[in-house]
């Protein structure tokens, strides 16, 4: 398994640190190679400027302003996401992460003479997992449409593997909670972090026989 674990939360010591942290200790236990990108640590910068966009269908010239983040990302086989949810959404460093990483002819394809939508580039990607934390309540974060999980687990989980396999957990209330409720999410992470390396696994396994 390569793991590639995408971080993004600018207050080291934080909630989400823990979990990163957690994330990391049950990849590496499970004898995973892991890559960790930490946003906020490198001064990301998620502003995709005129000049990119203008390259933005040129490719491979696309890829030359984030080539070390589109190396990653062809690297992996595992994309893990750590992250607060902000206004019920991915925070600005991460959607912009989004918006100048996963570009034409990396993560999907355009449409062309024979296709008229595009296409998954990141075939490669067989497992996805995304572990957030949240201000509001769960009910209505899904009343909003919960826009931040629908575009990691349904928007990026499109363009992987048609056989790519996910795990997600949420922290609701965050702003009210208490060391009790912070470390059951801490067990039900571990407990689905557990499953989602397992599958992993089981997968080497297969292609092993």
């Amino acid at each position: 398994m390569r793991a590639l674990v995408i971080y993004c939360h600018p207050k080291e010591g934080s909630f989400n640190a823990g979990i990163r942290d957690l994330v990391l200790e049950k990849l590496y236990e499970s004898g995973a190679e892991v890559r960790l990108t930490d946003l906020y640590k490198r001064d990301f910068n998620p502003i995709l400027p005129e000049c990119e966009l203008d390259i933005y269908l040129d490719c491979p010239k696309n890829q030359q302003p984030v080539e070390a983040d589109v190396a990653d990302l062809r690297w992996a086989d595992t994309l893990v996401f750590v992250y607060p949810t902000w206004w019920y959404g991915l925070p600005a460093m991460l959607k912009g992460w989004l918006d100048r990483v996963l570009l034409p002819d990396v993560a999907f394809l355009m449409p062309d003479a024979e296709n008229s939508d595009i296409r998954r580039g990141l075939t490669h990607i067989t497992r996805l997992a995304a572990f957030t934390t949240c201000g509001a309540s769960w009910g209505l974060t899904q009343m909003m449409g919960a826009p931040g999980k629908r575009t990691i687990m349904r928007g990026v989980r499109s363009i992987c593997s048609t056989r790519c396999r996910t795990a997600f957990a949420a922290h609701y209330l965050m702003d009210s909670s208490t060391e009790a409720s912070r470390g059951a999410h801490l067990q039900k992470v571990a407990a689905k972090m557990d499953r989602f390396v397992d599958q992993g696994r089981e997968n080497l396994r297969t292609a092993q026989a």
